[in-house]
């Protein structure tokens, strides 16, 4: 069990990551190339990946076990608390300190019977590790950069919602079942027992896309508080190409419906917005998410509609798609 306290101070700071992290992106994503649960939404991408890869897995699993901990220095945190992006994040990721390099390879190797296979920092240097790294996420991440962003988007969607329905309680309180908000703590299913004292500095929540059945969080309490959580996929195949329902797109109502959706909606809200009924803006949603073109997430009793890259893509004209 992980249990999260905080005061009202740290409440007042509790805030949402504003796009995907790049770097715990990567790292997590190797736990899924390994993992062979969750198929339905990581099959065909662990498919794909492994295809691209070119040795970096060997020296990636010296640092990156198939379950528990991996040092916190392979995931950087800025100070202001928005996430890296890749080039940055591996600049910051080359600057790491020798000394905290070996000191968390040292609690990596302590944790696991077989520690001699781990590396030492004398003996690999980080720039083959960056360089691993880097090439790893080329290969399983940056190809899908798009739809990351748009399911980390969508989940946003959600808790900005309960945020403005019922401030920061209603946000805590919207997370993933296996995260609890029991005021003043916030607690979550853990491998381990952990006890993390915030102490007035807050939390930043960082939805990510690999996170999967748990959250994770820094092990250093020193560092600034993180809270990596899983988001909701849903029920469309995440990675599908765009099928035959795109020739069923045609159309001014569906058109309508589309850009109705803008930063989303719940089918109620849409329903108005588009000047439909509810059975019919309801129906018109289903296509749109067969199609790739929308996510819907559930919020509460009801659905939340948010456009996918692709979505917005068409709204746009068929402008590329930034993977920033």
């Amino acid at each position: 069990m992980l249990r999260i306290h905080m005061s009202g101070v740290d409440l007042s700071k509790v805030r949402m990551a504003t796009r995907p992290d790049a770097l715990w992106e990567t790292a997590l994503s190797f736990h899924r190339l390994r993992d062979r649960r969750g198929s339905a939404v990581f099959g065909k991408w662990r498919t794909e990946t492994r295809r691209r890869l070119n040795g970096e897995a060997r020296l990636l699993s010296a640092v990156i076990p198939p379950r528990g901990y991996f040092p916190d220095f392979l995931t950087p945190s800025q100070g202001n608390g928005e996430p890296y992006g890749i080039d940055a994040g591996m600049e910051a990721l080359r600057g790491t300190p020798p000394a905290r390099v070996m000191a968390e390879l040292a609690l990596l190797g302590a944790g696991h019977r077989d520690a001699g296979r781990f590396p030492d920092a004398r003996a690999e240097p980080l720039g083959r590790l960056v360089g691993a790294l880097r090439s790893y996420h080329r290969a399983a991440i940056e190809p899908y950069w798009p739809h990351i962003r748009a399911s980390v988007e969508a989940d946003r969607a959600v808790r900005g919602r309960a945020l403005l329905d019922g401030g920061a309680d209603e946000l805590l309180a919207s997370l993933p079942p296996m995260i609890r908000w029991r005021a003043p703590v916030l607690e979550a299913d853990y491998p381990v027992d952990r006890e993390v004292h915030l102490d007035g500095r807050g939390l930043l929540l960082q939805p990510s896309f690999f996170c999967r059945v748990t959250p994770v969080v820094y092990r250093d309490p020193r560092l600034p508080p993180v809270l990596v959580y899983p988001v909701t996929h849903s029920c469309a195949p995440v990675f599908a190409e765009p099928g035959p329902w795109l020739g069923r797109l045609l159309g001014t109502t569906r058109s309508t419906v589309l850009s109705a959706i803008g930063n989303g909606c719940t089918t109620s809200e849409l329903a108005l917005r588009a000047g439909v009924s509810l059975a019919s803006a309801s129906q018109h949603a289903c296509v749109l998410r067969e199609a790739g073109l929308i996510h819907t997430l559930r919020h509460g009793g009801s659905v939340l509609h948010t456009l996918t890259p692709l979505g917005g893509s068409l709204l746009r004209g068929g402008a590329p798609l930034a993977l920033s």
